[in-house]
């Protein structure tokens, strides 16, 4: 990790209902430069307003912005089910000028540490997403546990089948064995 990673102060912050518009703009802006980057222009804005919408009202979801340095600088939306601490990571983005400087990976870091009763985390995303799948499995220690696509798709997924939504992988993260895990908790 260079010297430059480590001077980033990252912060969580809990969104305000005044900052949900932005922050919609913000996460669409980040998800369709890798949507155009492998498929080109979709005249599609990804994720739809009302996937995003619906995240930011879903029972148990927590609306955090991340900041680095005082600055918002990224988000996350998530879903706490107080019950049985399995909670999901709907959304995560940091905006692109501030890729390869670790926000992304002290923030997912923060988050943790905020929901630390989490017994598992799970997140889904795009089997192009190379950096995404990168992230998630090599930096913040998630497993990829399944893929959706035309031939086993998801049977949460209401959505009509199209090109993005085609191939999805379904990520976990199983706190209880990064608990056990000594050489993993040392990192926290």
């Amino acid at each position: 990790m260079s010297r430059h990673q480590n001077s980033v102060a990252v912060a969580l912050d809990i969104a305000q209902e005044a900052d949900l518009h932005d922050f919609k703009k913000a996460l669409q802006r980040a998800f369709m430069l890798a949507v155009v980057e492998e498929m080109g222009p979709t005249g599609e804005t990804i994720p739809a307003d009302e996937d995003i919408e619906g995240a930011f009202h879903a029972p148990g979801s927590v609306v955090l912005c991340v900041l680095a340095d005082g600055k918002w600088v990224g988000g996350a939306v998530v879903t706490i089910d107080d019950k049985s601490h399995e909670n999901e990571l709907a959304f995560f983005y940091v905006e692109p000028d501030e890729h390869g400087r670790g926000v992304g990976q002290k923030a997912w870091k923060e988050i943790e540490r905020r929901y630390p009763e989490t017994r598992l985390w799970t997140t889904h995303t795009p089997y192009f997403e190379k950096r995404n799948i990168h992230f998630y499995v090599n930096k913040c220690g998630f497993k990829i546990v399944e893929y959706f696509n035309s031939r086993h798709p998801d049977p949460h997924d209401t959505h009509e089948a199209d090109p993005i939504d085609s191939g999805m992988f379904r990520f976990e993260k199983n706190m209880a064995c990064e608990d056990a895990d000594p050489s993993r908790r040392s990192r926290r």
